[in-house]
């Protein structure tokens, strides 16, 4: 809601600067996003008459104007302005001067554009002729009559006298953002209500009061209203205004509009756009001439009906939107837009001024099935009173008769089926005092209530409150609190700690969430965020079998397109997107990581809510990336949420990854699995992503490490507890064994039964070798392992030693085939 300071001085007397304003209204709870100064930039632009065009000697498109300034002799200006004339008063930048711009055709500068003299094609010009968007406002709100040519003006001012002060141009206009449930603040009154009641001012509404209702008959001779969907139309007024000129509003109406963000047309149409601004209720007016039967029918459309709306585009109605129609068609989509067959024109001597009120759901819905967006819509949308209807309707008559716009007939046609009321409530003073933490009397909080026309009865602790009915929000004892917190100064209430000593917690999921980001951090990998709703083609791309769960998917019921239809089950589609969009954009390394929630729909019950769980996807490529690499990523990460013993079991039936390069992340059985016949559970899965899969992403040849983990089952098998462990007293000793075994065994098999075998003493088990050449035959490999014994209770002897290594040696020749390679 953009808020001119110099408007708002029409409802209250503010004697405070705009800063002190802007900060006062603030503490008061309005949101203020930016306070704007126009035209500070204007320095030596001022009133000038053009007296003598003549044609430019060497070009068709110029002319040169001899201007009047004031001064003795005239400035000489040369212009390509189609609208100039002898006569015309105009803005005239002279030699040295500064004006806001942009000029055509050139970005805007940050303070403004400095005008020199030159010359064009040859002829001197000591100055220039300007447009209104060239002294800095923006081509939306420039009036019809000046939006093509250079700024004409059409009252009287002195030659010569400064362009910014004699038009009051030099304004501050601050923008308020209006939240939903004050909607009574989309409006010059409505804000000028708050700011009288922040700043003790007493408020003027604004004059509704016609004195001469001399147009011809009375209203009820031309119109009458019947509602025949009350639910969606609460109240109709209308009246009739006869003698009608169309023409140019008053310079005062126009600048108003102008800095609160529309453009001035005609002045009908700015009245009725200037009350919408001032009251919040938009105001419609017909050509009663093109209404047929005189007569005023709100009820809904027909369905697939054809209306053309004043943009002059013809939309298709559906049965659930309301119109406004004449005894034989309609003539205005019910608070969106008026029709074009009713539209204002330059012959128009008799208008119906209508000031409805329409259901806020039923202007939405209809706003957005046409896709047509207007001021009105956008206040309707929100909630109007309808008990401003009356006074706003008089509000246009009454500046329709001041700037002799028009005669207003008597009376109006009032069709209100249900008059609005207003809450009342008992508040007590003891509780607003208890939980803003402050002590005010009973008074204090009654003027500060009153100050927003809020009706306060009752005895001392109890008072008994009704809101105008423009308050839509007050509705409980909280709402009023929040009244007298944001009046006293959210800055002067008191901060005060919590009155138990509790310690607040975090969830053990939170937790090691949040450890695993700082870990993987830690690692040099970067966080990513992707959308929860997917497109089902990307279990596609990565080769995700036709019967895989990865398939069983949330689909969205109104979705956005096919590209957002569903909910993701898994993350490595998103994360291999995001590596090809850095891919493409030259990025050699990129090192990533997401924890986010994955959903899956439950096949068995469809009336059961989907599974939700967190998952944990990385991804990476570079050169110093391999699967080796991402392994200790994992296995640091498992280390650091407290899971010390993970498993890798190779895989090569997942599509996503490359047949061979890729293992399934494991830990041991739970009791219970076990007792079913299971010897793992499966976290995750990590490996080299298949080329095919690469392919898709635009990746074709470059090596892709992914892992995605179930983060939910870590969780489960997490154990974070730290055990105090002494320090050894006893000596430790280590036996390096190098191994012949087959190309296909695991080494991590071979871990599990020297840990097995190597009983108490056993300390670690490190690998530290894989060899694969000429002095290994074909289809063997060696591993090379580092055995460190000790025992806690005693020094080892060189026999201790033995006996538990040959035990080792044995069992890896009778289980695995595994001999000690011979060096």
């Amino acid at each position: 809601m953009l808020v001119p300071i110099e408007w708002l001085k029409d409802y209250i007397d503010l004697d405070v600067s705009t800063e002190e304003f802007c900060d006062r209204m603030i503490m008061s709870g309005s949101n203020l996003e930016t306070c704007e100064h126009f035209c500070e930039e204007i320095e030596n632009v001022v009133v000038g008459r053009i007296d003598k065009i003549e044609k430019h000697p060497d070009a068709d498109k110029l002319v040169v104007c001899q201007v009047n300034v004031g001064k003795e002799e005239p400035v000489q200006i040369v212009t390509g302005a189609p609208n100039v004339f002898e006569g015309a008063l105009v803005a005239v930048a002279l030699h040295k001067s500064r004006i806001p711009g942009p000029l055509h055709g050139q970005p805007k500068q940050e303070g403004g554009v400095k005008i020199t003299k030159g010359k064009l094609r040859g002829v001197e010009s000591f100055g220039m002729l300007c447009s209104a968007g060239e002294l800095g406002f923006e081509d939306k709100v420039v009036p019809v009559a000046h939006k093509d040519g250079i700024w004409i003006l059409e009252d009287e001012y002195p030659l010569g006298m400064d362009f910014a002060e004699a038009l009051g141009l030099k304004q501050a206009v601050v923008d308020f953002e209006i939240t939903p449930n004050r909607p009574d603040c989309l409006a010059m009154v409505g804000m000028a209500r708050e700011a009288a009641a922040t700043f003790k001012k007493t408020f003027r509404y604004p004059d509704t009061v016609i004195e001469k209702e001399n147009g011809t008959g009375k209203t009820s001779d031309y119109v009458s209203v019947k509602i025949n969907n009350p639910e969606n139309c609460k109240r109709y007024v209308a009246r009739i205004v006869t003698d009608v000129k169309v023409q140019q509003s008053p310079w005062w109406l126009q600048k108003r509009l102008m800095y609160a963000g529309m453009r001035p047309i005609n002045n009908i149409v700015d009245i009725t756009n200037f009350v919408m601004l001032e009251y919040g209720q938009p105001i419609h007016a017909f050509d009663i001439n093109q209404v047929k039967g005189g007569t005023i029918i709100v009820e809904n459309a027909a369905e697939g009906e054809k209306f053309t709306t004043l943009d002059n585009n013809e939309r298709t109605l559906t049965k659930d939107m309301l119109l406004i129609k004449d005894a034989e068609r309609g003539i205005a989509i019910a608070g969106v837009m008026g029709g074009l067959n009713s539209e204002i024109e330059e012959d128009t001597t008799t208008i119906i001024v209508e000031s409805a009120n329409f259901n806020g759901d039923s202007v939405r819905a209809t706003s957005k099935k046409l896709g047509l967006r207007t001021e009105a819509s956008s206040r309707f949308e929100k909630g109007i009173d309808p008990n401003l209807c009356e006074a706003a309707a008089d509000r246009v008559c009454r500046l329709i008769e001041l700037t002799g716009a028009g005669r207003v007939c008597q009376g109006s046609v009032d069709a209100y089926p249900a008059p609005e009321t207003a809450k009342t409530i008992d508040i007590r003073v003891d509780r607003i005092n208890h939980v803003l933490g402050i002590n005010i009397s009973r008074g204090e909080m009654q003027e500060m209530l009153e100050g927003l026309e809020i009706k306060v009865e009752g005895t001392d602790n109890i008072m008994t409150v009704t809101p105008p009915t423009i308050r839509q929000d007050l509705l409980e004892e909280e709402d009023y609190i929040e009244e007298v917190a944001r009046l006293y100064g959210y800055d002067k209430l008191p901060v005060t700690l919590t009155k138990d000593n509790s310690e607040a917690g975090m969830p053990r999921e939170k937790e090691l969430r949040d450890l695993a980001r700082d870990s993987l951090c830690g690692m040099g990998l970067n966080e990513i965020q992707t959308y929860s709703f997917v497109s089902p083609k990307g279990v596609d791309n990565v080769r995700i079998h036709e019967d895989s769960w990865e398939r069983d998917f949330v689909k969205i019921i109104n979705p956005l397109g096919e590209e957002n239809s569903v909910m993701r089950t898994i993350l490595t589609p998103n994360m291999l997107e995001v590596l090809g969009r850095n891919y493409s954009r030259n990025i050699e390394k990129v090192r990533a990581f997401e924890i986010g929630n994955t959903f899956t729909a439950s096949l068995i019950n469809k009336d059961k809510l989907p599974d939700e769980q967190y998952s944990l996807c990385i991804g990476a490529y570079g050169k110093a990336e391999d699967f080796y690499s991402l392994k200790g990523v994992i296995e640091e990460l498992l280390r650091v949420v407290g899971i010390r013993k993970p498993i890798f079991i190779a895989e090569s039936e997942y599509g996503v990854y490359h047949p061979g390069r890729c293992a399934r992340i494991c830990v041991e059985a739970s009791p219970e699995m076990k007792a079913a016949g299971e010897e793992y559970e499966e976290l995750g899965i990590m490996g080299e992503v298949h080329p095919d899969v690469a392919g898709k992403y635009g990746m074709d040849g470059v090596r892709i490490y992914c892992c995605e983990l179930m983060f939910d089952a870590v969780i489960r098998h997490s154990d974070t507890e730290i055990v105090y462990t002494p320090l050894p007293k006893y000596p430790s000793t280590s036996r390096d064994i190098a191994l012949l075994v087959d190309e296909d065994m695991e080494v991590g098999r071979i871990e599990e039964i020297i840990r097995e075998q190597g009983k108490k003493i056993l300390e670690s088990v490190k690998l530290f070798d894989v060899y694969r050449g000429e002095q290994v035959e074909e289809g063997k490999k060696s591993v090379a392992f580092a055995l460190t014994y000790r025992d806690k209770d005693k020094t080892l002897t060189d026999e201790d030693v033995a006996e538990v290594h040959n035990t080792v040696l044995r069992a890896l020749k009778e289980r695995l085939n595994a001999v000690l390679r011979e060096m």
